[in-house]
C-alpha cells in the first residue's frame, strides 16, 4: 500500500503511547506535531527520530492551548489530516479513598482534554473535507475493576464521545478508537493510593509494547479513504 503523507497531531507525545506514535509516524514519512507539557522530552524525542517531528508545548486541559496547537500545525503544514487525542492520566484508587483532586485531574485530562481536541481540530476537517480522529481509551472503557471507577469512567466516557463523534461525522471524516489493555509506560506512575499501586504492580506483570499500539495506530491511518476502522483493542495475551 502506498502511504500518502499527512500531517499528523498527536497530544501526550512525550513517553509511552504518545512518544511510540510520534517516532513511528515521523520513520514512515508523516509531518508529526508532537504536543506535550514536557516540552524538553519533545526537542529530545525529534533530535532522535528520523523524519518530521515538530514539537510544542501543550496542556490538554487548556481550550486555547489546544486551539494554538492546531492552528500552529495547520500554519506549518497547510492542513491537518490526522488528531491523535493520546494525553492521559491514571491516577487509580478506591473511591472510599476520597482522592477527589485526583478524580477531577482524570476528568479534566481523560475527558475534557478530548473535547478540546475535537472542537480544536474539526472545523478543519470540515473546512477541507476530510481528517481522522483516533482517540486512545483503554480496554477500562469496558470493564470495571476495584481502584478503577473514576478511571474507568473517564475511559468509556472517551469511547462514548469518540463514537458519537463518529456518528455525526460527515464520511469524508474518519473516526477510530484504539483501546489498549497493560501497556508498558509511565500511566501507573502516577498513582499516589499504596494499595492500588501494589496491585497495579502485579496487574502489569505482563504488558504489550507502545510501538504495539502504534502500529495499531499506523494501521487505521493508513487504510484507504473509502476504510473506516471503528475499534481496535489490543491486550496482552495473559491479560483477560
Amino acid at each position: 500500500m502506498t502511504t500518502k503523507q499527512k500531517t499528523v497531531l498527536i497530544t501526550g507525545a512525550s513517553s509511552g503511547i504518545g512518544e511510540a506514535v510520534a517516532a513511528r509516524l515521523a520513520g514512515a514519512g508523516h509531518r508529526v506535531i508532537a504536543g506535550a507539557r514536557r516540552i524538553d522530552r519533545l526537542h529530545a524525542l525529534a533530535e532522535r527520530t528520523d523524519g518530521d517531528l515538530h514539537p510544542i508545548r501543550l496542556d490538554v486541559t487548556d481550550p486555547a492551548d489546544v486551539a494554538a496547537f492546531v492552528a500552529a500545525a495547520h500554519q506549518r503544514t497547510g492542513r491537518v489530516d490526522v488528531l491523535v487525542n493520546n494525553a492521559g492520566v491514571m491516577p487509580l484508587s478506591r473511591l472510599d479513598s476520597l482522592l477527589v483532586d485526583e478524580w477531577n485531574r482524570m476528568i479534566d485530562v481523560n475527558i475534557r482534554g478530548l473535547l478540546h481536541g475535537i472542537a480544536s481540530a474539526l472545523p478543519y476537517f470540515t473546512a477541507q473535507g476530510s481528517g481522522h480522529f483516533v482517540t486512545i481509551a483503554s480496554v477500562g472503557a469496558h470493564e470495571v475493576v476495584p481502584t478503577s471507577a473514576v478511571y474507568s469512567g473517564t475511559k468509556h466516557a472517551a469511547w462514548a464521545i469518540t463514537e458519537g463523534l463518529r456518528q455525526e461525522c460527515a464520511p469524508s471524516i474518519r473516526v477510530t478508537t484504539i483501546s489498549p489493555g497493560v501497556v508498558t509506560s509511565e500511566l501507573a506512575n502516577s498513582i499516589t493510593d499504596p494499595a492500588a499501586a501494589q496491585a497495579m504492580h502485579t496487574y502489569r506483570a505482563h504488558a504489550i509494547t507502545p510501538d504495539t499500539i502504534a502500529a495499531a495506530i499506523t494501521y487505521a491511518i493508513n487504510q484507504p479513504t473509502e476504510v473506516d476502522v471503528n475499534e481496535i483493542i489490543l491486550r496482552p495475551t495473559r491479560q483477560r
